[in-house]
This record gives structure tokens, C-alpha cells and sequence, in this order.
């Protein structure tokens, strides 16, 4: 690989690690092409992307970024590839597990960025799963914030025949 290739995919990195908020950094060592790329497939089903690149472009790229990613630069040796989130956080962890269910502890997990977070380790890939997206999160706010008023609306839906039973009582007693 020349200088310029190198150069042209450490600006591709760049660029796509400042485009998404969340990466995920894995370790695909012992799969074979054919798993590699049915990984791919399931990422991309769930609207995420999965790349393998050389572990030192990755540093490079990462070097550009703000951030300081010291404590990340150790997961970077072996096979290293790169799962892209835009929009949820928690999509490539989830599709990590999906995926060992077919395969026993693969991919490993290395490291994530989540929001300029650092999750280094295998220990945090539960964690990440279990994450709410920001859709998700905005969903129970509002239905949180409804909450209140459908309770008092069904509350006075459900009293109106009561209501009208104690007038009418009461106007008999007259």
C-alpha cells in the first residue's frame, strides 16, 4: 500500500469517525471470510456499517479526532475492524451478541466510543447492550409526560356515569 492509499483511507476513517457519534472497535480473529462476511450482512441489516482496517491507520485517524483517545490506543493490535453507528448507541453491541449466539466469542469486543465515552473491555458489552437509543428515550419521556393527563381524563370518563347517578340521587331526596 502506497503513501497516497494510505493517506486516502485515514481521511476515509477520519471523516467517518467524526460522521458517527458511536464506534465500536472488535477483534474478528479465527473467522473466516465467509463469517466475516455474514457479520457484515447482519450489520448492515441493522443499519450499521463493519470495516477492517490496519490497526496503526485507525490510530491515526483517531489522533485527528477531539477526544482523547490514549486509553483506546492499547485495544489496538491484531485484527482490528470498526463498527459505525449514526443514530443508536447500543445497535452494534446488540448485534455483536445476536451474532456470538451463532458463534461462542465471536467477535470480541474491544473497545467503544458512545457520545465521546470510552468503554474499554469485554466486561461493558452487556452494559452497551442494554443501552437505550435516543428514540427509545424520547418515547418514554413523552409517555411519561402523557401519563398524567390520560389519568386524569380516564378518571373523569369513568366518574361521568357516577356523577350523574349522585345529581339525580340527590334530586330525588328534594
Amino acid at each position: 500500500m502506497t503513501r497516497e492509499e494510505k493517506g486516502q483511507i485515514i481521511e476515509e476513517l477520519t471523516e467517518k469517525f467524526s460522521q458517527n457519534n458511536h464506534f465500536y472497535i472488535t477483534d474478528a480473529s479465527g473467522l473466516t471470510v465467509a463469517q466475516i462476511n455474514a457479520f457484515r450482512r447482519l450489520c448492515f441489516k441493522a443499519g450499521i456499517e463493519y470495516r477492517v482496517y490496519k490497526n496503526t491507520l485507525i490510530r491515526k485517524a483517531l489522533e485527528k479526532q477531539e477526544g482523547n483517545y490514549e486509553d483506546l490506543f492499547k485495544t489496538l493490535h491484531g485484527f482490528s475492524g470498526v463498527i459505525f453507528s449514526k443514530e443508536a448507541g447500543n445497535a452494534p453491541a446488540k448485534v455483536i451478541q445476536e451474532y456470538r449466539t451463532k458463534l461462542e466469542g465471536k467477535p470480541a469486543f474491544k473497545a467503544a466510543s458512545i457520545e465521546s465515552s470510552l468503554f474499554i473491555g469485554e466486561e461493558h458489552l452487556a452494559t452497551l447492550g442494554e443501552l437505550k437509543s435516543k428514540n427509545e428515550l424520547i418515547g418514554e419521556i413523552i409517555s411519561l409526560l402523557q401519563s398524567p393527563a390520560k389519568n386524569v381524563l380516564s378518571a373523569l370518563l369513568s366518574g361521568k356515569n357516577t356523577v350523574a347517578g349522585l345529581v339525580k340521587a340527590l334530586e330525588e331526596r328534594k
